[in-house]
């Protein structure tokens, strides 16, 4: 298997890692809050854009491929954030299988 080059240089945006802590609130219910668990640096490629209109509302979606190096825990569900830019990750993969990046398949939601 040919391993992907990807050039370390270009990854220079840096990115929050954060995951969703679930806590009960005593009345059966529970709330969420999100918690940074790493700062990363990353290479993020827009890939495509969506805009769906419903409900007298449109809703507007980019998609990203964010390029870090490999780091354990990483899933989908967790999300990056940028200033007030959130990036919900959906997928997660080993682009070749070697153990050195990872690239996070991400969704945008206008804001």
């Amino acid at each position: 298997m040919n391993a992907t080059f990807i050039d370390p240089g270009r990854l220079r945006t840096e990115l929050a890692l954060q995951e969703c802590v679930v806590t009960s609130d005593g009345l059966g219910g529970h709330g969420e809050t999100w918690s940074e668990i790493a700062s990363v640096f990353a290479m993020v490629e827009p890939v495509g854009a969506q805009s769906v209109f419903g409900a007298g509302q449109s809703l507007e979606t980019v998609t990203h491929r964010v390029t870090i190096r490999r780091r354990d825990g990483v899933a989908s569900g967790m999300r990056f954030v940028r200033q007030e830019r959130v990036f919900e990750i959906v997928t997660v993969h080993d682009p070749d299988e070697t153990s050195r990046y990872m690239v996070c398949r991400v969704r945008e939601e206008g804001r």
